[in-house]
């Protein structure tokens, strides 16, 4: 099993990490990929990357992050990106439009320059889009000619937003939310979405999946989201896990 999204630098994952790792290799995780969401999220990424033989990490400035991080463009991307080869991704970045931490046009300038060293390094470009799926798709189509390697991260997007992503080759990842009773649409959906497109998440230490809602989330929680999804498409519980991985390693170009 894969945990496709982490913040492993994140409170209070962090201050308790060996535990953390520990608890998600019982309960079956193989491999996890931890996000990085700044520069000084990055430096963390590294060591705990370092330090962990089955973690991967990403270079990425989140959407909320891109006014604090105006320099930091298509060129310091890649040379970041080539201090480790276990950077297996960029992002997490995108736009979210629901807050206003970031200037809209900031989100999108910043978004292109991630794709652009996403696609020079043929890396995965993990996105983030919430209130923002038109330009989210416009962004990613006018790259379209050059095959960008996409994956949704956290989806909770509409069938028809599901429909365009896949479209451009998209792969969709899946977190706890999956599970909660208020989901019925976004479960409809992953009912819809091909399984050898989907991954599944946990964004710990939020988003906590049913049973373990009000906690904080780790990755060892992600077999509920597992369980719900295997529930959605009518399959077993391991074959959820071997089609999640394998997509998660196809995707990511690793060899497991």
């Amino acid at each position: 099993m894969i945990d496709s999204h982490c913040h492993l630098d994140h409170s209070p994952l962090y201050e308790k990490l060996n535990e953390v790792v520990n608890r998600a290799e019982l309960s079956g995780v193989g491999s996890l990929l931890t996000i990085s969401t700044s520069l000084k999220s990055f430096e963390m990424v590294k060591r705990i990357i370092l330090k962990y033989k089955n973690i991967y990490g990403s270079i990425g400035i989140h959407p909320h992050e891109t006014k604090n991080h105006i320099n930091v463009d298509k060129k310091k991307l890649i040379s970041l990106r080539n201090e480790n080869n276990k950077i297996i991704g960029i992002g997490e970045t995108g736009l979210d439009f629901y807050y206003q931490n970031s200037d809209k046009l900031i989100q999108k300038k910043k978004f292109i320059e991630h794709i652009e060293a996403a696609i020079d390094l043929d890396l995965p470009i993990i996105v983030h889009s919430r209130n923002a799926e038109i330009d989210t798709f416009s962004i990613l189509k006018d790259f379209s000619s050059r095959n960008p390697k996409i994956l949704m991260h956290c989806f909770t997007g509409s069938y028809d937003f599901s429909k365009k992503m896949l479209s451009l080759g998209a792969y969709i990842s899946l977190s706890g939310i999956i599970t909660f009773n208020k989901s019925k649409e976004l479960q409809k959906t992953a009912s819809l979405i091909p399984i050898d497109r989907l991954l599944i998440e946990t964004d710990s230490p939020y988003l906590a999946p049913m049973p373990k809602r009000g906690s904080a989330n780790e990755p060892s929680f992600i077999k509920y989201t597992a369980m719900k999804l295997a529930e959605i498409k009518q399959i077993s519980y391991d074959d959820l896990i071997v089609y999640t991985s394998n997509n998660f390693n196809k995707l990511f170009s690793l060899n497991q």
